[in-house]
């Protein structure tokens, strides 16, 4: 059983926001493939039940996700390796994707939140670059819209996930979908 998670935050008011990237990645691969999440109150977020897999974007909001990836991971068995967590990185330029196997939050609340409630920091990750303003403050950069030209590259970088996301549920191994992004 694998579990992937688009890490974002719930409300209309964050649909829109560059930290719900991962919420905007997870629905694009959803609509592609014609799924549709159900709301559950017992794993605290959003699901998507396939064969094999599940999609999860947590409704506990961004600080507090790893109680819906603990509750669902625990819940189905699902190992912490075989969780890939979608989030957004200031640090990378926007549309630029870093895959990585495990490692630390990188001072992102969303993974720190994952890292405490699973106990370890042996996951997979795809951080999506949104980039960052120095005249911004952060929580105002990270919880506004984004810009035409942001959301003309989203076409492209929703391409970028969906097929990463379709590698890990297909069961290629992480390093060989790493390499193949991770140089893009």
């Amino acid at each position: 059983m694998r579990l992937v998670v688009g890490l974002g935050n719930p409300g209309k008011e964050y649909e829109n926001s560059k930290h719900n990237i991962g919420f905007i990645c997870l629905d694009a691969f959803a609509k592609a493939n014609r799924l549709k999440f159900s709301k559950s109150i017992k794993f605290k977020g959003e699901i998507v039940k396939l064969q094999d897999a599940i999609l999860l974007k947590p409704r506990t909001f961004m600080n507090l996700s790893g109680r819906a990836v603990s509750s669902v991971a625990g819940y189905f068995g699902v190992a912490s390796t075989d969780i890939l967590v979608l989030s957004d990185d200031l640090d990378l330029p926007f549309g630029k994707l870093r895959l990585r196997e495990g490692g630390s939050a990188g001072g992102h609340n969303g993974l720190k939140s994952i890292i405490e409630h699973l106990h370890t920091e042996e996951f997979k990750r795809c951080r999506v670059g949104i980039d960052r303003d120095e005249e911004k403050d952060v929580v105002d950069y990270v919880l506004g819209e984004f810009s035409k030209e942001q959301k003309k590259a989203l076409e492209t970088l929703i391409i970028d996930t969906n097929e990463i996301i379709e590698c890990f549920l297909s069961g290629k191994t992480f390093d060989s979908i790493m390499n193949g992004f991770n140089k893009k």
